[in-house]
């Protein structure tokens, strides 16, 4: 099991980045959340196994058709007592 801290930059909001990761995150079984950040980026915390978790990573490179990814930063988090599925933060 792993945790981890993502934030992804480019042209990642308005372009339906935070459904998209959410609905591929539920696809592969993880929990945590995503959302805005006030500079632009997007920002997620995910929650699963460890190889479901860098297919997640590897997905947010890619993004959906309207976004343009330029960076996904990652980092080690630790893992949450309570997990409930995989949301949007507002």
């Amino acid at each position: 099991m792993k945790a981890i801290s993502v934030r992804i930059e480019g042209r990642v909001q308005g372009v339906g980045y935070r459904e998209w990761a959410r609905r591929q995150a539920q696809s592969l079984g993880l929990d945590g959340w995503i959302r805005n950040e006030p500079d632009g980026s997007v920002a997620a915390m995910v929650v699963g196994e460890d190889e479901n978790v860098a297919e997640l990573v590897e997905r947010f490179r890619l993004g959906p058709s309207l976004a343009s990814v330029s960076s996904v930063k990652v980092a080690d988090t630790t893992i949450p007592a309570e997990r409930n599925g995989f949301h949007i933060e507002r």
